[in-house]
């Protein structure tokens, strides 16, 4: 079965297997051939395919086929890189044209044609006034390579060790940014990971680290300021802070703009680098470029990847040129110079421009939080819907408090609602405490009816785990 276009499917963009009335009508994921081959060849570090079980043969904007012909509305778009679905004809052709003029494919970090028209489409995408005195660094197709790079350059320009994160903050896998991600269980069994890490409390209000969660702003940044005055608090001034705006895989959580504010003022008066991860919210996900604009400030380094490329790998950090203190190759990596990760970073940031995608995100990022909190009011499970654009999360509780009086987690329930969601056709992702939040990570050019189609899917996913967990089926 061919994926339909966006223009064949103008007046129904609900993907015509999931209309799904009846629980007895949902997709049987049984496993496939391709499924089984990749159990038997890949290690037991595969994560994606243990919650979703599909093997994907063909992928069209925000909807993708597996090998049994399911159709599936993607609402993990690559953990966030397919800002504009799969295909997008304009990148494709983009890079198509590209390829067929002679492109060189991987230059290091030697400049091009190509390279300076993606120079300047992204420096035009960034805050005119982080943009007029900005350096870039392209850093190895990785974020967890910018986040690398980004707490070396802090080091190395205000001559401290030490570096601060926050509870629930996620930077990556690699040996310094995993040293600086708050869950635990990825590096339970990793000795000897960066030292001089320390970490802060994120205004998580609803699971607050404070006694008082209606006023967690100004006891988190009271807290900081306690920790970076206090002469006898055991932690020197640290070279950097790091922290997520919206925090993604620790279970999408905004944080206050009046905490962001705060924060950047404390990173003034310490004389501290403020470090913002953009990686999974930048690029219109939240309705803004960048998560950090919605609080009216700037970074000192700006850490970019996933959507930067268009869809192909590419990463790059962003800074003050008065920061600019490296020595020529104290930070390398052959792939930075990916040529057709920039013509697609391109075409991609020029496209969100010309069809005006964040003002979408916003209308339909609001309408779909709208409508899961209606559902909220009629499912004691759900203790809360938050986040901002297409970057939403649910979070699963049960009637239980948990040792901080808390909600407890309901990890099961999420499970479950993602498992019966997938079958009614939408993939989304779990994150969060105790893998208790359901991630929605749509594409940027989703349409009302899709939107609407994501709704009405995980009501039903929602209103049949909660039957169950009732005992009314």
């Amino acid at each position: 079965m061919n994926i339909a276009t966006k223009e064949q499917r103008a007046d129904n963009s609900q993907p015509k297997k999931t209309v799904i009335n009846s629980h007895d009508n949902r997709y049987d994921l049984t496993e496939t051939k391709l499924l089984k081959k990749q159990i038997q060849s890949e290690s037991q570090v595969r994560s994606y395919p243990r919650r979703i079980p599909i093997a994907i043969t063909k992928a069209k904007g925000a909807l993708v086929e597996d090998e049994q012909g399911h159709t599936f509305l993607d609402c993990l778009a690559g953990a966030g890189v397919l800002a504009l679905g799969h295909n997008h004809p304009d990148i494709n052709h983009a890079i198509i044209n590209a390829i067929q003029n002679d492109c060189p494919q991987q230059t290091l970090d030697l400049t091009s044609p190509a390279k300076c028209l993606f120079i300047d489409a992204l420096l035009d995408a960034l805050p005119a006034a982080f943009a007029q005195n900005c350096a870039l660094q392209f850093c190895g197709p990785t974020g967890a390579d910018a986040v690398e790079a980004a707490i070396k350059l802090a080091k190395i320009v205000t001559g401290r060790e030490n570096i601060c994160s926050f509870y629930g903050g996620y930077h990556g896998m690699t040996h310094g940014a995993l040293a600086l991600t708050g869950n635990l269980s990825a590096k339970a069994h990793v000795t000897n990971l960066m030292p001089g890490v320390h970490f802060l409390p994120y205004p998580y209000a609803f699971r607050s680290p404070f006694l008082h969660s209606n006023t967690i702003t100004e006891q988190s940044l009271h807290f900081i300021r306690s920790q970076l005055s206090d002469p006898e608090s055991g932690i020197t001034l640290p070279a950097a802070i790091i922290v997520e705006p919206i925090q993604g895989e620790g279970g999408v959580i905004p944080a206050p703009i009046a905490w962001l504010k705060g924060l950047r003022a404390l990173c003034d008066e310490f004389n501290i680098l403020l470090i913002f991860d953009e990686v999974q919210s930048g690029f219109g996900r939240t309705g803004k470029m960048f998560a950090f604009e919605h609080a009216d400030i700037q970074p000192d380094i700006l850490i970019m990847s996933k959507a930067l490329g268009g869809g192909l790998p590419l990463a790059i950090i962003a800074f003050d040129k008065a920061l600019d203190a490296w020595t020529p190759g104290q930070h390398t990596g052959t792939f930075r110079g990916n040529q057709l990760a920039m013509v697609a970073g391109t075409a991609s940031l020029n496209i969100i421009k010309r069809d005006n995608l964040l003002e979408k995100v916003n209308v339909l990022g609001a309408f779909i939080k709208k409508e899961l909190q209606k559902i909220q009011q009629n499912i004691p499970e759900i203790g809360e819907v938050r986040g901002k654009g297409f970057m939403l999360g649910i979070e699963f509780v049960s009637h239980k408090k948990d040792t901080l009086g808390h909600p407890q987690s309901h990890p099961e329930f999420c499970k479950a609602v993602q498992q019966e969601a997938l079958k009614r056709g939408i993939i989304c992702e779990i994150g969060g405490r105790h893998g208790a939040v359901l991630r929605l990570l749509p594409p940027l050019i989703i349409t009302q009816k899709q939107a609407e189609h994501i709704v009405n899917t995980l009501s039903q996913a929602i209103h049949y785990v909660y039957s169950l967990e009732h005992n009314h089926v």
